[in-house]
């Protein structure tokens, strides 16, 4: 059967699809002795498709876990600093696994892991529309939710507004849901930090359709089918 190259590589493991548009722009993937084309068809079955020479690994088994990242670790496949990383929590699948997305070192819960590029990317591209949830604990003066939902420059653009509700006020500061798309560099943290207050515990509780649910901190579990199918079922 016949699919998109930049799709066969993905779903080979050996990239991304985001990382395979590159490859193939790039002039690293060929298709039956040829330079390789964006958005040029291929049946695995029939056609040799390889990447800087090498043909594709076997399809792997796709793994989804679910992890509630706990505070003090980072999300990364490894450190050379010598940090505690969020794969020192997970089972072993026999499978390589990536984070969908990141978490800081002092931000805690909902985090993905798979080996499935695909689906990474139907969770964390904002076209998809893939709405993000945090409980949100801050400190200082708060006055409302108007100056937190307001647009703010990250890295040179505007994010998307942010989706503000006040769930308990403190006598220090305030409880707050906070829901977007983007995700882009400590998105949260400068919102907040942008309306005078300081974020003290930031956990995500829920990604599209997933939701953290009773998972305990530093414990996983594999996503249902149908959970990977109603992500699946969102693409457009």
């Amino acid at each position: 059967m016949e699919e998109r190259i930049q799709k066969l590589i993905s779903a080979s493991g050996a990239a991304s699809r985001r990382e395979a548009e590159a490859m193939i722009k790039d002039g690293r993937v060929t298709l039956n002795g040829k330079e390789a084309r964006l958005g040029e068809k291929a049946d695995p079955e029939k056609d040799e498709l390889l990447i800087d020479g090498k043909p594709l690994p076997n399809v792997q088994a796709r793994v989804y876990v679910m992890l509630n990242k706990p505070r003090g670790y980072i999300t990364s496949v490894s450190d050379d600093r010598g940090r505690k990383t969020v794969m020192e929590l997970l089972p072993e699948t026999g499978e390589r696994l990536y984070p969908v997305g990141r978490l800081d070192m002092d931000s805690e819960g909902l985090l993905i892991l798979t080996n499935d590029g695909e689906f990474a990317n139907l969770l964390m591209h904002p076209s998809k529309g893939k709405e993000k949830t945090y409980r949100v604990t801050v400190s200082g003066r708060f006055s409302g939710v108007e100056k937190l939902e307001e647009p703010m420059e990250i890295d040179g653009k505007m994010t998307r507004p942010a989706k503000v509700t006040m769930l308990a006020r403190k006598s220090s500061g305030a409880v707050l849901e906070v829901r977007i798309q983007e995700g882009r560099n400590r998105q949260i943290r400068r919102l907040c930090e942008n309306a005078g207050l300081e974020v003290t515990r930031l956990k995500r509780v829920s990604l599209g359709n997933l939701r953290l649910g009773s998972l305990k901190p530093g414990q996983w579990r594999y996503l249902t089918e149908a959970e990977v199918n109603a992500v699946r079922a969102m693409k457009k």
